[in-house]
């Protein structure tokens, strides 16, 4: 609400220059001002040193499924895939319509109920690059553990758990994150990539896709979505406040902790979905007793406030977020909504 608040007084006229941004040019000095100044607050609040660039793109984390391969599955090498949930399916799948790809471990025959085991991992040679999904949005799993892979690149699809815990950010050459999670309304994607990689990667794609292009000219080659881009500086200037990473990690696993505590508690009425080693702290899922129950629980919990429960399509059940902006009187509320819930119907 603070960020949403700020953003409102400056939706007409931004500063004093007499029109909004959603009217400035993107080659004027205000917009490559603000572009700078995102890049170099997302980069201090997550700890990288210098060596490092921040692309702003658009296309969202799905358009990453196809550009990583594009840019860095070259000819000769294969890409390889720790496949943990639906969209780490879909970035696999994208990658093997751009070349040669293959699964290095995946959770799917076990329902994704829990996550490979990173720690002792053999990586080929031949590997272009090493693909991971640190948080699993729909299933509601979270990788604790990242693979040390060397000297071959480690790519992370960070798109539902950034800035919300820490973690080595060093081990990764790229990260990547749609900003409608933790880094702001949607409409620009961050990747963020190793100065290195940048130079590796292919030049035989178009201009517009290729990640050099977008370091080259600032995230400027074309016109970028500025105002969520100004939108992704306002909640990165938000978590610097609230403390940094270090402070909304603690804040995260308070929230989270009042819904697993109300999963757990009881007679298995709630029922989690990922085994315990293996669960989000970003979103939490789990099912009932029967569908036609699940489908009473959200109606009811609608009549209360609490909005947007029913689990992903594709896998059903009931899921719940907890953002780094989501109050923690907000998960506390839920938990005990889904108490008096058993209470009542269990």
């Amino acid at each position: 609400m603070e960020v949403l608040e700020q953003a409102k007084e400056a939706f007409v006229e931004y500063g004093d220059q007499g029109l909004s941004l959603l009217e400035m040019s993107h080659r004027s000095k205000t917009v490559e001002r603000i572009v700078e100044e995102t890049e170099r607050l997302l980069l201090e609040l997550i700890g990288l040193p210098s060596g490092y660039r921040v692309l702003f793109m658009g296309g969202g984390a799905s358009a990453q499924f196809a550009l990583v391969p594009m840019n860095l599955l070259l000819t000769g090498t294969t890409a390889r895939y720790l496949v943990s949930g639906s969209f780490a399916e879909k970035a696999y799948k994208e990658a093997k319509v751009v070349g040669q790809s293959e699964v290095l471990a995946s959770g799917k025959a076990e329902g994704w109920r829990r996550l490979p085991d990173v720690r002792q991992m053999e990586i080929a040679p031949d590997t272009a690059y090493v693909h991971m999904t640190t948080n699993n949005t729909i299933e509601g799993s979270q990788f604790r553990d990242f693979p040390d892979t060397g000297a071959i690149p480690l790519i992370g699809d960070m798109t539902s758990d950034i800035l919300s815990r820490r973690l080595d950010g060093t081990k990764f050459s790229l990260i990547y994150a749609a900003a409608q999670k933790n880094l702001g309304p949607a409409g620009v994607t961050a990747v963020i990539i190793k100065e290195e990689l940048l130079r590796a990667g292919s030049a035989d794609i178009p201009t517009i896709f290729q990640y050099r292009t977008y370091a080259d000219n600032d995230s400027l080659y074309n016109t970028p979505p500025v105002h969520a881009i100004y939108m992704m500086k306002l909640t990165l200037e938000w978590t610097a406040r609230q403390g940094g990473i270090p402070e909304l990690e603690k804040r995260n696993e308070r929230k989270i902790g009042f819904l697993y505590d109300a999963i757990d508690s009881g007679d298995g009425f709630y029922r989690g979905i990922v085994e315990q080693p293996y669960r989000s702290a970003m979103n939490a899922t789990w099912r009932m007793p029967d569908e036609a129950l699940e489908k009473q629980f959200v109606l009811e919990a609608e009549r209360e406030g609490f909005i947007g429960l029913a689990g992903h399509r594709s896998v059903g059940g009931l899921r719940a977020s907890a953002y780094n902006a989501v109050p923690g009187e907000a998960c506390k509320a839920l938990a005990e909504f889904m108490n008096d819930f058993r209470r009542r119907c269990g």
